[in-house]
């Protein structure tokens, strides 16, 4: 398989697991109080979806990097292995709410009941995500424009900005609580967005590699079109 094959596969699976997961948000606000449980399920349901496709982004990203700027080869392992961690986090929680949900002989809102979720949804993941969005800023630097890495640092910060919400309480209408709006929803909705952005950054960079142009790899620039045994 190409190196241009799979920065399409990479870019397309940023882009449907953004898709998954803005169906997600708006699930949340629909309910002032505890929400039936297909709510909760279908959401948890997209969730995973969209966390398996974040997967694949993951391993095409670190492949792409490793091929096309070896000197930045750690960088991109770092945010692969970054990203995995949190995606793991984000399907472990999940799998928490699915269970207590089920569990539950009453319709019950998981984003209080589940305690575990807390800081799993919240500090664990904003430092996971900070330090893949800094890795991936860095790892980026020939294979996406200036753009994408000044927004993956900006995010970066707002992750970090983030991470001291576990002293703020556990009620989900405050912004800077543990589990608030602001920790989960309003981050979360914002990396999602970037997903969406930098997968279809990723696909018009392979549209733009038409044969008869050159494109960066590595130290040097080679025509488009040429596989190189990648």
């Amino acid at each position: 398989m190409g190196i241009r094959t799979i920065q399409r596969i990479t870019g397309a699976a940023a882009v449907a697991g953004a898709g998954c997961t803005v169906g997600v948000l708006p699930l949340y606000f629909v309910y002032s109080g505890a929400p039936p449980d297909a709510n909760v399920l279908t959401r948890c349901l997209l969730g995973l979806i969209g966390a398996t496709l974040f997967l694949v982004f993951m391993s095409g990203f670190a492949y792409l990097v490793k091929q096309r700027d070896p000197e930045r080869e750690w960088f991109g392992s770092l945010a692969a292995a970054a990203g995995t961690a949190w995606l793991v986090i984000a399907l472990v929680s999940t799998g928490l709410e699915i269970g207590a949900v089920i569990a539950a002989p009453d319709p019950i809102d998981p984003t209080i009941t589940v305690s575990g979720t807390y800081v799993l949804y919240g500090s664990i993941s904003r430092l996971l995500e900070g330090l893949f969005l800094v890795a991936f800023a860095i790892a980026a630097a020939r294979l996406l424009p200036r753009w994408c890495r000044v927004v993956s640092g900006a995010l970066a910060a707002v992750n970090f900005a983030f991470v001291p919400s576990l002293y703020f309480g556990n009620t989900p209408a405050e912004f800077y609580a543990a589990n608030g709006w602001g920790t989960t929803a309003t981050v979360g909705g914002l990396i999602t967005l970037w997903f969406l952005a930098i997968g279809i950054a990723l696909l018009r960079s392979t549209d733009a590699d038409r044969p008869g142009q050159s494109v960066r790899v590595g130290g040097g620039r080679y025509p488009a079109g040429i596989d190189r045994g990648e």
